[in-house]
């Protein structure tokens, strides 16, 4: 598998669904966005070999962000009309795309002490306005890029941060364990974003783990969709209903697993069991879901320990014996414990 996948926060049976619809209005920004993306794909597998180079940045404790407009073309980066020591300005999207990478950045360095995606101060480069109503926001190895949906259906995807955060912390798995983009480990990259996506969202929002909503991508369906975000950590399955989009398909547990050759073997469907999990995990605990339980996860992915091809059975298990060398035998093992084995993925 590569390395640097290209990386969607929308999943492709949505956007098939979706073209598949009778109403030009509805299928037309979701064609141009899956073949959009299944060019990109491509082209990411002809170009993209195995592995990563080597950090050569500086670490350091400010980040390093740069902002392009695309003037809804499909042309990368765009022109720059933002860089870190700007003032806010007048486009609303620039300014939560800035916000966004910083929220990240900051995340990463106060609770876990990483220095931007890979540990060496690696600039944040996005691109906003991409496309004409694209769909989607993607992580292409090297940056954002941000749709501005087509304000029916989607809606401007720089508005939850927890997309921001989700996409970015493709990155971090590609410089860390970079795991295989397909089945149980593909699942596992998904939901690694979806878990740190939603950390950056609480830590931003100051919120505890029962303030939380653990929904990723609250705010961005458009008016016309009955859902309330993209995925539900919480309660995998229930995010939307809706005539356009379909339901939900996401499991909670391993009775459901969902097997599929679509969407890479249904990366952003099965990864709602290790999304419960960590779900499970963090109102166990209680308090700030970045400190305990975010804090296991985070050391199983960056620690060595976790192979690029990964199963759940294998992440269960690195993240039981991540919790005893962190928090030795107390309540957070029998969290980590219990969590899995509700999920149906054993951990020992």
């Amino acid at each position: 598998m590569n390395s640097a996948v290209f990386c969607t926060v929308v999943p492709p049976h949505i956007l098939d669904r979706l073209a598949q619809h009778e109403d030009p209005t509805v299928y037309e920004p979701a064609r141009r966005t899956l073949e959009h993306d299944a060019l990109l794909r491509t082209q990411r597998r002809i170009t993209t070999v195995r592995g990563v180079a080597a950090p050569t940045g500086t670490p350091s404790d400010k980040p390093a962000r740069t902002i392009y407009d695309a003037g809804h073309q499909e042309t990368l980066p765009g022109t720059k009309v933002h860089a870190e020591s700007d003032p806010p300005g007048r486009d609303a999207t620039v300014n939560r795309a800035h916000a966004g990478l910083g929220a990240t950045f900051e995340l990463y360095l106060k609770a876990y002490g990483r220095h931007s995606i890979d540990d060496s101060g690696l600039p944040l480069i996005a691109t906003v306005h991409y496309g004409e109503k694209y769909d989607n926001a993607f992580w292409n190895g090297d940056q954002m890029v941000f749709g501005d949906g087509d304000g029916d259906l989607f809606l401007d995807f720089t508005l939850p941060i927890d997309v921001i955060g989700h996409e970015l912390t493709h990155g971090v798995t590609q410089h860390t364990a970079n795991l295989d983009y397909f089945g149980q480990s593909g699942a596992l990259n998904e939901s690694v974003s979806d878990v740190f996506g939603s950390l950056i969202k609480q830590y931003a929002l100051s919120q505890s783990a029962d303030q939380a909503d653990w929904l990723i991508g609250a705010g961005l369906l458009g008016p016309r969709i009955h859902g309330e975000a993209l995925r539900s950590m919480k309660a995998p399955g229930t995010a939307y209903d809706d005539p356009q989009l379909g339901k939900d398909p996401q499991p909670a547990t391993m009775d459901d697993y969902v097997r599929t050759s679509r969407d890479n073997g249904g990366v952003h469907i099965n990864s709602g069991i290790p999304n419960h999990a960590f779900y499970l995990v963090a109102s166990a605990l209680g308090g700030n879901a970045w400190e305990r339980a975010g804090k296991i996860w985070y050391a199983a992915l960056t620690g060595g320990g976790l192979g690029t091809g990964a199963q759940f059975a294998d992440f269960a298990r690195l993240t039981a014996a991540t919790t005893r060398s962190l928090f030795g035998d107390g309540d957070e093992i029998q969290a980590v414990l219990k969590a899995w084995s509700q999920v149906g993925v054993p951990a020992t």
